[in-house]
């Protein structure tokens, strides 16, 4: 398995907490997660440096 597909998975089973990409790993991160049946549940935050951490949310996005 994908190690960003793992990393959603574990997010998604409340494992974690959060998932931190760096901008190096944002195109590959986003195009496994943008595949995610869940994806509107995620919530990405852009942080100073390109760095973007990710959250889940029980309710999906509008």
């Amino acid at each position: 398995m994908n190690k960003y597909k793992m990393m959603i998975e574990k997010l998604k089973n409340g494992e974690i907490e959060s998932i931190e990409i760096t901008k190096e790993e944002f195109w590959e991160f986003r195009e496994v997660l943008v595949n995610d049946e869940k994806f509107k549940h995620f919530r990405g935050e852009a942080k100073q440096g390109g760095r973007v951490i990710y959250t889940y949310s029980e309710k999906p996005r509008a």
